[in-house]
């Protein structure tokens, strides 16, 4: 039988890390204006009267935001007809846009319309720029979307980061989110290039979603998924606020306030472990690891609220481990999507995926302040950690079901 032959591009190493690190890059880039609005809430609080209950409905926007664009480029077939990098690149240039529209208004209707577009926007953000590693990356395809998550989880942190350095000036902040996107987005038009085994994403329909993901072993993958992400955005929000109480009476470390710097460090640790975990996938399966993450996270949810603001270095322990786990094990999911769906159906599967979860993430992002505001932390994040529990059963039968071999080599 006659072997369709490979480019050269395909055995080059250095090509593959080469655009690896730059999609990373744009990524880390592209991604930064998501949490801009929780960065900088305490200003939005002082200055124009937005409470804990407003700051959550624009985290909400900017999640149902991100549902429509999704759909939205995959019911239109965007990445087919602009070409994924020029999509993102296009994306990524209005994201950055609608991030900076409200920051002269005092309408929090005018607020809660720009996150929605933001997050629109970003839906032709992240997806492309899997697609791309998709289309460089056969093997060790888990590490390499663990690299890109890391990239997202990092960049959604980086308001924090920007808050950290310039405590006086929240406009400039999210100035400079939206500069970051600008850069994310010049990344992938300028210095990316396709891989040899992209493909054109099939046409999507909206009668394919359910077909995507309708045997047994990817809803199992979507079960976890669905617990991931009950968890996973509402802490992302809300563990930030709770660590500025912790740390108001530090002051600024090293010139940055102290808050603001330890709730960059929760991404950043989350970035980290997405790569961690991408690697231990590839050699151990994904769904020890996506268990493993999950008992982990879910068990310091249970906690970390009802440790008294005080202790402050058992805090940042537990909030280390939860931003450590948390986010390690996300990449493993799409992976997982992808190796257990229907060829025909792969994309919609995806697709449906993504907006399932991040529809659920608008639950517990505003749960989460209305028990806080009833009963405190610790019942609020150990709401969380029902996610979690859920995730790891549908997880653990899906190890156990035959379709297993077909994940990550046949390690399950």
């Amino acid at each position: 039988m006659a072997q369709t032959s490979v480019p050269s591009a395909a055995l080059d190493t250095r090509a593959r890390r080469r655009t690896l690190g730059l999609v990373a890059l744009a990524t880390l880039g592209g991604l930064s204006v998501w949490f801009s609005t929780n960065a900088v809430a305490d200003a939005l609080g002082e200055e124009l009267g937005f409470g804990d209950g407003d700051v959550a409905w624009l985290t909400i926007a900017v999640q149902f935001g991100f549902v429509a664009g999704t759909l939205t480029s995959a019911l239109g077939n965007l990445a087919e007809r602009m070409h994924e990098r020029r999509l993102f690149a296009l994306a990524g240039l209005l994201a950055a846009a609608a991030n900076l529209a409200p920051v002269e208004s005092d309408s929090f209707a005018v607020w809660l319309l720009a996150r929605f577009a933001t997050g629109f926007f970003l839906g032709g953000v992240y997806p492309p720029a899997m697609h791309v590693i998709s289309g460089w990356y056969q093997r060790g395809r888990g590490l390499a979307l663990g690299i890109v998550v890391g990239a997202l989880t990092l960049g959604s942190g980086s308001p924090h980061l920007l808050r950290a350095a310039l405590e006086s000036d929240w406009q400039l902040a999210m100035a400079g989110a939206s500069a970051f996107t600008l850069f994310g987005a010049a990344v992938m038009w300028w210095t990316v290039r396709d891989g040899p085994y992209r493909s054109p994403p099939a046409e999507v329909r909206p009668t394919e979603f359910w077909r995507g993901v309708s045997g047994r072993a990817p809803l199992l993958a979507l079960g976890g998924y669905l617990g991931h992400m009950w968890e996973l955005y509402a802490m992302w929000a809300w563990l930030p606020v709770f660590l500025a109480l912790v740390y108001e009476d530090i002051g600024d470390v090293l010139g940055l306030g102290a808050g603001s710097l330890a709730s960059f460090g929760i991404f950043a640790l989350g970035a980290a472990s997405c790569v961690v975990a991408g690697s231990l996938s590839e050699r151990h399966g994904r769904t020890a690891i996506t268990s493993a993450a999950m008992v982990a996270s879910g068990a310091t949810a249970l906690v970390i609220g009802f440790v008294p603001e005080t202790a402050i270095v058992l805090v940042t322990v537990l909030a280390a481990i939860w931003a450590s786990t948390v986010v390690a094990d996300s990449a493993q999911f799409s992976a997982a999507m992808t190796e257990l769906a229907d060829e025909r159906y792969r994309g919609s599967a995806l697709a449906f995926q993504t907006g399932a979860g991040f529809l659920l993430t608008a639950v517990t992002i505003r749960a989460v302040p209305v028990l806080e505001d009833q009963w405190g932390w610790g019942i609020a994040f150990a709401l969380l950690a029902l996610g979690p529990v859920f995730g790891v059963l549908s997880m653990q039968a899906l190890r156990r079901s035959p379709e297993a071999v077909h994940l990550a080599g046949g390690r399950g």
